[in-house]
């Protein structure tokens, strides 16, 4: 029996530790931010530079940005016709943005 409760409490502190970064972020924050700063290019979940490039889940994945990192690398870094938002925005507010984003292309823009 206690082997079970130690598993229990193992599963419970993996699940805090991997979900409050997640839970810390603001989405309707990161709303504000998206369409402050990526609206005109992403309306919608689209892309006016890159059609094939959208927002959407399926682009997401295929292109392996489905995930709050990688999504996160892109908006502070840049890549071809994205500008990097390192210089603009802060930490928080690409991490919120970043939530956003992967929850509208979750719940199908």
């Amino acid at each position: 029996m206690k082997k079970f409760w130690v598993g229990v409490c193992a599963a419970v502190l993996c699940w805090v530790a991997f979900t409050l970064p997640v839970l810390a972020a603001d989405s309707a924050h990161g709303g504000q931010i998206f369409a402050s700063n990526c609206a005109a290019c992403h309306i919608g979940g689209g892309n006016v530079v890159n059609g094939a490039k959208t927002l959407k889940l399926d682009a997401l994945e295929k292109y392996e940005m489905n995930s709050l990192e990688a999504i996160k690398t892109q908006v502070t870094n840049g890549k071809n016709a994205m500008p990097a938002f390192a210089g603009r925005l802060t930490p928080e507010d690409i991490e919120d943005v970043a939530t956003y984003v992967l929850g509208q292309a979750e719940a199908g823009w």
